[in-house]
C-alpha cells in the first residue's frame, strides 16, 4: 500500500477511532495519542494491509485494544487489609531499627566520652552484667562508689543524648520552616 492509499482507506475513520477512545478513556488528550499510536502501527503494516476486507474494523478493534492496555497499566489493584497491615508494619519496623543503630551509635560514643572510671563501671554493669561486688572485686572501689560512679555515668549518657536530639530535633524543626 503506498501513501495515496494509505490516506484514501485508513485516514478516514480518523474521526471514528478518535470519538470512539475519547469515549473509552474520557481523556481527549489521551485518545488523540491512542489513534495517533494506531494510525503508526498501521502504516508499519501497510504492506499487509490489503489483505484486510474491512479496514475500519481493523482500525477500530487495535484502538479498542490498545485503550484496554492503556486502563490496565492505570488500574491500581487493590490489596487486601492483612497484607496492607504487613506492609505498614514491614516498614514501621525498618524505620524503628535504623532509628535504634543510630540511637545506639550516639550512646556509644557518648559512653567513649565519659571519664574511664565511670566508662568502665557502665561497661562492667551494663554491658557485661557483672553483679556490684565483682566489679568491687575487679576495681578495689567500695560497692557504694560504683553505684555513685554508674549513677553519674547513666545520668551523664541520658542528659547529653536528650541534648544531642533536642538540638538535632530543633535543628530539624528550623530546617523544615525554612522550606515552608
Amino acid at each position: 500500500m503506498v501513501a495515496r492509499d494509505f490516506k484514501t482507506s485508513v485516514l478516514p475513520v480518523s474521526k471514528k477511532l478518535l470519538r470512539f477512545a475519547t469515549h473509552f478513556l474520557k481523556d481527549e488528550d489521551l485518545a488523540r495519542d491512542v489513534v495517533q499510536d494506531v494510525f503508526l502501527k498501521l502504516w508499519q503494516k501497510r504492506e499487509t494491509l490489503a489483505e484486510i476486507e474491512n479496514m475500519e474494523a481493523f482500525a477500530m478493534r487495535m484502538t479498542r485494544n490498545h485503550c484496554i492496555d492503556i486502563v490496565r497499566a492505570n488500574r491500581v489493584v487493590p490489596i487486601d487489609a492483612d497484607t496492607d497491615r504487613k506492609l505498614k508494619e514491614e516498614t514501621v519496623d525498618v524505620h524503628s531499627k535504623v532509628e535504634l543503630s543510630e540511637s545506639a551509635g550516639q550512646i556509644r560514643r557518648l559512653i567513649d566520652r565519659l571519664p574511664d572510671l565511670q566508662r568502665n563501671v557502665m561497661h562492667m554493669r551494663d554491658i557485661e552484667q557483672l553483679s556490684y561486688d565483682e566489679i568491687a572485686d575487679i576495681t578495689g572501689l567500695q560497692v557504694n562508689a560504683i553505684r555513685v560512679n554508674l549513677s553519674r555515668a547513666r545520668k551523664k549518657v541520658r542528659d547529653e543524648f536528650l541534648k544531642m536530639n533536642d538540638n538535632e530535633n530543633r535543628r530539624s524543626k528550623k530546617f523544615i520552616a525554612t522550606l515552608l
